[in-house]
């Protein structure tokens, strides 16, 4: 019997890192927007494309894994440094 899912479907585990990414991407957007500096924003944003544009074609796991703890420790000081400059 064949199987209805295309050939590049992906499995459960690329597809859970794969919204891990793309969480990861919305939260460092959200984040991005609370920037006050309308240019600094804007190089962010290139910034955070660009990166997530040069390793799209990464599928070693364990390269994506480090690559997103990386980027949630980004998030996190970004996050700390506006919630410094706010305060």
């Amino acid at each position: 019997m064949a199987t209805k899912l295309p050939k590049t479907a992906l499995s459960l585990k690329q597809f859970m890192i794969r919204q891990e990414v793309l969480k990861l991407y919305r939260e460092i957007f959200r984040t991005i927007r609370k920037v006050p500096d309308k240019t600094t924003q804007q190089e962010l944003k290139e910034w955070a494309r660009s990166d997530f544009k040069n390793n799209k074609h990464n599928t070693d796991e364990h390269a994506i894994k480090s690559m997103l703890h990386i980027g949630k420790k980004s998030l996190k000081d970004l996050q700390k440094s506006l919630a410094l400059s706010e305060s």
